[in-house]
């Protein structure tokens, strides 16, 4: 990872399950046996299960590390508060480190796996392997797997479904599918990156004596997107429309203008002062015929930009892959100003993405681009999805010296100084025609009124689902989350001052 900027002191922060293995080190070294975290863990499962399942037969599927102690831990545990339970080592007891061998002695004799303890099960607790399984389920690993899938039991994960990679949330052969998921510490990015975040079920938080202290050593720079990562503009009581910032969309050509005033009025409704849709004159007519609070100007870009009040710029939405794209997003990248380039201000540089990455690291320090997977692939050729979003995105900002938006249901917000932040709360009927665009100016609204790119994109893709949210299911078009915005930044966080607060 690049820069020094991290989450260190956010509750939010993720930990990949390398880091994880250091917080447990550093504890362990700071005097805190591996004996006591185990034990904390295991019984932090336990109460999950104490809490939220009648009493019922409990089946304990133990893999072969010290996921598998901690299922140990939750054996005694419910043992010895009456629970009826089985306990199957899936693995050679003889590969268990001391901390799990002290516990499989306190439960004693334990089952060999088979079938009866699956089909026989109230509740199924998958132990078999954590977040940091590092290679694909196979063998007699994955029948068991399978198997338990086919349960009408619920399923109660140890740290990580088993199957699911810790640090991508992608599967590796199979997996469980959990009903809830009880983690330790901090959440790991697997915990929300699909198909990981399906998986889960309901994630569950425990804290099992490992302090604080131990992030800043571990310096992490993956977060769960939140309001506590960012602050939003507040307006000022003796401010004005231009104090408030002034953004520009450029539209589209006639018959294709949708996406831009989508675009501008979400901007508008973000809080920007002032909005304007600049594009030819036949454009403009129909925006005209559909708008009352946004301005038009049929200006050359350049010029619009001669007046240094527009402040950030909007480029993409519907503008078509054509050579006035290229040449305004060049123009906007040459006046430094804050810009947002979507769609069509991506996919116009796929021949040639350097020279778009050069102009934005000569030119501005304040620009986001909103790829999706299909956009990503075409401006970032050579670097693999499938290695995962948050190494993926975090690689195209360092390239790019923009902060990237790699969307999509687990959308994935990375910074060039290595930060990433993962959104977790976007609905899915948010997957509709058109909410890309709503994104777009959203963010572009938060730029112009003074927020930097990256806070800017994380706080747009969060009130974006938000307003979603809000809006309460599916059937919801486009055009439907503007009007919700409003709300939306108001439960984000949003103060507003004014007279009437006096």
């Amino acid at each position: 990872m690049i820069g020094s900027m991290t989450y260190s002191d956010s509750k939010h922060c993720l930990l990949s399950p390398f880091e994880m293995g250091q917080a447990d080190a550093l504890t362990i070294a700071a005097g805190t046996s591996e004996i006591e975290l185990m034990g904390n863990a295991g019984r932090n499962v336990g109460r999950y299960i104490v809490a939220h399942f009648r009493r019922s037969p409990v089946s304990i599927l133990c893999g072969p590390g010290n996921n598998g102690g901690d299922g140990f831990v939750v054996g005694c545990y419910l043992r010895d508060r009456g629970w009826p339970v089985r306990l199957a080592v899936c693995g050679e007891p003889t590969h268990y480190g001391e901390a799990a061998t002290y516990f499989l002695n306190l439960w004693g004799e334990a089952d060999p796996f088979s079938p009866e303890l699956i089909g026989d099960a109230g509740v199924l607790v998958d132990a078999l392997f954590g977040a940091g399984l590092d290679r694909p389920i196979a063998g007699a690993y994955l029948d068991i797997i399978r198997l338990a899938n086919q349960t009408n039991a619920p399923i109660v994960s140890l740290d990580m479904p088993s199957g699911v990679h810790g640090e991508t949330g992608q599967v590796l052969g199979d997996a469980i599918r959990a009903d809830a998921t009880v983690t330790f510490f901090r959440k790991k990015p697997g915990h929300l990156l699909l198909p990981g975040r399906d998986l889960c079920g309901e994630v569950e938080l425990g804290q099992i004596g490992i302090g604080n202290e131990v992030l800043e050593r571990i310096e992490p720079q993956v977060a769960q997107n939140h309001p506590d990562l960012w602050e939003l503009p507040k307006a000022a009581v003796g401010g004005h429309k231009y104090s408030k910032g002034h953004c520009v969309v450029v539209s589209g050509p006639k018959g294709a203008t949708g996406a831009a005033r989508m675009s501008a009025l979400s901007a508008l409704r973000a809080g920007a002062g002032l909005v304007t849709i600049n594009g030819h004159t036949d454009a403009l007519a129909e925006h005209g015929a559909q708008l009352s609070a946004i301005m038009l100007r049929a200006d050359p870009l350049e010029a619009v930009l001669e007046d240094e009040r527009y402040n950030a710029v909007v480029i993409g939405p519907g503008n078509g892959v054509v050579p006035a794209t290229l040449h305004n997003v060049l123009t906007a990248l040459n006046a430094k100003r804050a810009l947002l380039l979507d769609a069509d201000a991506l996919t116009i540089f796929e021949s040639d993405p350097k020279s778009l990455f050069d102009t934005i690291k000569d030119t501005s320090s304040n620009v986001v681009l909103t790829p999706h997977a299909g956009e990503f692939h075409r401006l970032f050729a050579d670097i693999d999805l499938s290695n995962g979003k948050i190494e993926a995105a975090q690689e195209a900002a360092r390239r790019s010296g923009a902060v990237v938006v790699l969307k999509g249901a687990d959308t994935v917000i990375a910074s060039p100084d290595g930060r990433a932040v993962i959104n977790a709360n976007a609905p899915p009927w948010l997957a509709t025609a058109g909410s890309g665009d709503v994104l777009a100016g959203i963010i572009g609204g938060l730029q112009a009124q003074g927020m930097e790119a990256f806070d800017a994109a994380c706080a747009g893709v969060y009130v974006h689902g938000l307003a979603a949210s809000q809006f309460g299911g599916p059937g919801m078009i486009a055009t439907d989350l503007p009007q919700f915005v409003p709300s939306a930044l108001a439960a984000a966080g949003q103060k507003i001052n004014s007279i009437l607060n006096r």
